[in-house]
């Protein structure tokens, strides 16, 4: 492993100095292990680890390509890791959550067009006012995804949607147990979006952080 390490290390050298940019082509697995100084195998290794998270991009027949390094793409590495938390930590998710939304709902305050806007109001219009849980939680999961992607910052939308995953399932049980948690949420909903229509960063972080620690409040008295 320490082997594999070092060699993952040589090729990210590579890609930070630049000396291989987003969309270039590795040299040929021979050559490159000579000029890195590792054996072909440990080298074999670091590249099938690397195209794991997305780093390279390995084409049969073709050769092995640095990716985009597009952050969307870098950090589905998270969403997968993600994948594999345990029940007794949604509330840690929560709260990361809670710390970045409301973040990123004030910055889309400032910078969500008109269009967007439209957009958010005829998805919650569509709805209606009694959707089932199951439409209510994936229509909140596209609705703030919307939102932090008018926000402008790739990188927060990416970690967000990465993390939206652990609980929503909580989000559901909350939706089947809670007496009206559903109007409740349609509710805050309408108010967000109010907010972002008026360009009101404020408002748009307090009522994001109320949404968001509304379900958070009502996991950890659930527990």
């Amino acid at each position: 492993m320490a082997v594999t390490d070092e060699a993952i290390e040589r090729i990210k050298g590579m890609i930070v100095s630049g000396a291989l940019r987003p969309g270039d082509r590795l040299p040929k697995e021979s050559e490159l292990a000579a000029e890195l100084g590792l054996s072909r195998n440990s080298l074999r290794e670091a590249v099938r680890a690397l195209s794991l998270i997305r780093i390279l991009d390995v084409r049969q027949g073709d050769g092995t390509y640095v990716t985009s390094l597009d952050p969307q793409l870098l950090l589905e590495a998270l969403s997968f890791v993600v994948d594999f938390h345990r029940d007794d930590t949604v509330l840690e998710f929560l709260a990361v959550r809670r710390i970045l939304e409301p973040a990123a709902t004030a910055m889309a305050a400032l910078r969500v067009s008109e269009q967007q806007l439209d957009a958010l109001e005829s998805q919650l219009d569509n709805l209606g006012d009694a959707p089932s849980v199951e439409e209510l939680v994936a229509s909140d999961l596209e609705f703030h995804r919307g939102i932090v992607r008018s926000a402008g910052n790739s990188v927060l939308c990416s970690l967000l949607d990465g993390l939206s995953g652990p609980t929503t399932r909580a989000r559901i049980w909350r939706g089947l147990t809670q007496e009206d948690a559903v109007t409740g949420t349609l509710r805050e909903h309408r108010a967000i979006l109010a907010a972002l229509r008026d360009r009101d960063a404020d408002a748009a972080r307090s009522w994001a952080t109320v949404h968001i620690a509304s379900v958070e409040q009502w996991l950890r008295s659930s527990l």
